[in-house]
């Protein structure tokens, strides 16, 4: 079976981006495919948390995890500082990029303009370490959301580079794999583009009714179309993207034609996309408290997604090191 790796950033609990974006496909793979789901909490040191924070944060997302429905009889979940191959791998990769590309990555730049205090060399060579993930695994295929389609170009990047230096054909170059027809970007609530932690405009998988309830009724909207079968501005776009990932297709038709005669509501709109949100929540809510609640279980499986991943970096960066001329 081909090989397929992905992962996801350790700083807070999954919220509705991460799951549609990314382990929805987690999900959909596992049967078909050999599978690696990592917790990248090395990335999350860009942003300065507390020991703590990453002993609990990785706990809390292997539950997420597996409650999502990844089975680890499947595919194997390990967190990504157990496997010490992968820093090897990122040096050798860093030696072969150049400064001025890695300043050009889009999500470089969001960075260095949010947290202008905090331009760290971790968020420069971000995208050199997801290629180090992926590539030590000689991966072919990586799920990934809607905002990681560049840094899946830098990942193809460093294994053409790399094979061009050497002459050899040794890295595949991973290709992106989407749950549907094309990636997933589940928009803020706030209007923006993008729910994401940062921007402090997500529905977590964690949430109770009422905190959906809340958050969903608090969306951003406008005055309402002023003429029939007008385009929709991007608020509004946002409101139908969560209805076309969480609800049924007769309930999308049904407000897209209120929108499109000018008899919208949008306070019954909010109040369906809620309902439908929780739906689709609640059941995951639920089986994470239960994982929450056995921490030796949580542990076992990173342990042996450990040894599986590690055996698996290792057989590729003994291989590199032939390539490069480094002694094994």
């Amino acid at each position: 079976m081909e090989k397929v790796v992905s992962g996801i950033r350790p700083t807070g609990n999954l919220h509705l981006g991460n799951y549609f974006g990314a382990v929805k496909s987690f999900v959909k793979m596992q049967d078909d495919y050999d599978s690696l789901f990592f917790i990248a909490d090395w990335h999350s040191l860009t942003t300065s948390p507390k020991p703590e924070d990453i002993q609990n944060s990785a706990r809390t997302i292997m539950a997420e995890y597996l409650a999502c429905g990844i089975d680890p009889e499947k595919a194997k979940i390990y967190i990504q500082s157990d496997v010490k191959e992968t820093l090897e791998l990122y040096l050798f990769l860093n030696m072969n990029m150049y400064l001025g590309e890695l300043e050009r990555v889009t999500t470089f730049k969001e960075k260095a303009r949010k947290q202008p205090d905090n331009v760290n060399a971790g968020l420069l060579t971000y995208p050199t370490l997801m290629a180090a993930d992926i590539l030590q695994h000689r991966a072919k295929k990586v799920p990934v959301g809607k905002d990681q389609e560049q840094n899946m170009e830098m990942a193809r990047k460093c294994a053409r580079r790399f094979n061009n230096i050497y002459g050899v054909e040794f890295f595949p170059e991973p290709q992106n794999f989407y749950f549907n027809a094309e990636a997933v970007k589940v928009p803020g609530l706030d209007g923006s583009g993008k729910m994401g932690k940062s921007e402090g405009n997500c529905i977590y998988l964690r949430d109770e009714d009422k905190v959906i309830s809340k958050k969903v009724m608090k969306a951003v909207t406008d005055m309402g179309p002023q003429e029939p079968n007008s385009p929709k501005p991007e608020v509004i776009e946002n409101l139908f993207t969560f209805l076309k990932i969480c609800s049924t297709p007769d309930t999308y038709d049904y407000f897209n034609e209120k929108w499109n005669d000018c008899t919208i509501r949008y306070g019954d709109l909010k109040k369906q996309i809620a309902e439908d949100i929780i739906k689709t929540v609640a059941p995951i809510r639920e089986r994470i408290q239960d994982y929450c609640s056995n921490a030796e279980y949580l542990d076992k499986v990173a342990r042996e997604g450990a040894e599986v991943a590690r055996e698996s970096a290792a057989a590729t960066l003994r291989e590199v090191r032939k390539i490069i001329g480094f002694r094994n």
